[in-house]
């Protein structure tokens, strides 16, 4: 174990690109050492970040692991924590999304999207409970989406996956409060990252997001990070079990 000096330990799943990525280098700035998760296949990317977080002086450490399966999402944190000494906050960003209206949505398309997206966050985060309970501290974060909240044609199964996540969060909130251990949801907007232009592969598509957008604009990966890194730092210390829409004004609530 290499003990982390004077600063804390984050975990962020899904970080070899888009959403995960950005959040990863802003905990980093921030002076969080990073673990960053991605599978097997990301490595390249994966690695790349590690060395972008190396450059900002901290130190990243890549972990592969499927978040939808359980023994590798134990040997992940397990490994990490003997690696780190701590983890102090998550980012549970792993998320995947594949199309298809509710008619003709095949059953594995469903499987697939809730197993990563829901089950990957309540796995990663039962994974890290024993060890933040232990501690008396904890940063949980999950990206939701605010197609949890009222979904588009095509994504009934991401929609769903998303409001499972607001729901555990919300109950797990409850659950965890007198541990010191908080959780919250972040719920981006239209973003632009490679999963994201799902919503904006036709011009018409992404202006008609952009006019039913307060900001008039899309979203950026860089918009998420602020909010995300503020839920894992210690200025978030009474604020649990809270939903917080990122999205430029798509959402009002």
């Amino acid at each position: 174990m290499t003990p982390t000096p004077n600063g804390r330990v984050a975990l962020v799943t899904g970080a070899s690109r888009g959403i995960g990525r950005a959040i990863a280098l802003g905990l980093a700035r921030d002076g969080f050492d990073v673990v960053v998760n991605d599978i097997e296949r990301q490595r390249e990317p994966l690695e790349a970040v590690v060395a972008e977080i190396a450059a900002l002086g901290r130190r990243g450490i890549a972990a592969f692991a499927d978040v939808a399966d359980r023994a590798q999402v134990q040997a992940m944190v397990a490994g990490a924590i003997a690696e780190t000494g701590r983890i102090d906050a998550v980012v549970n960003n792993a998320g995947i999304l594949i199309t298809g209206t509710v008619e003709e949505l095949p059953e594995q398309s469903w499987d697939a999207v809730m197993d990563v997206n829901a089950k990957g966050t309540f796995l990663v985060v039962q994974a890290l409970l024993p060890h933040m309970r232990e501690r008396g501290y904890g940063r949980i974060v999950n990206i939701a989406s605010i197609g949890g909240k009222h979904g588009a044609p095509e994504q009934a199964h991401y929609s769903a996956s998303k409001a499972a996540i607001m729901g555990f969060t919300r109950v797990l909130a409850q659950e965890v409060g007198p541990l010191g251990i908080t959780a919250n949801c972040v719920c981006p907007g239209i973003i632009v990252t490679d999963m994201g232009r799902t919503n904006l592969e036709e011009k018409a598509v992404a202006d008609r997001w952009i006019a039913n957008t307060a900001m008039r604009r899309l979203g950026q990966p860089e918009d998420v990070v602020g909010p995300a890194c503020f839920l894992a730092s210690d200025a978030a210390a009474f604020v649990t079990g809270q939903s917080l829409n990122v999205c430029g004004g798509i959402v009002l609530s």
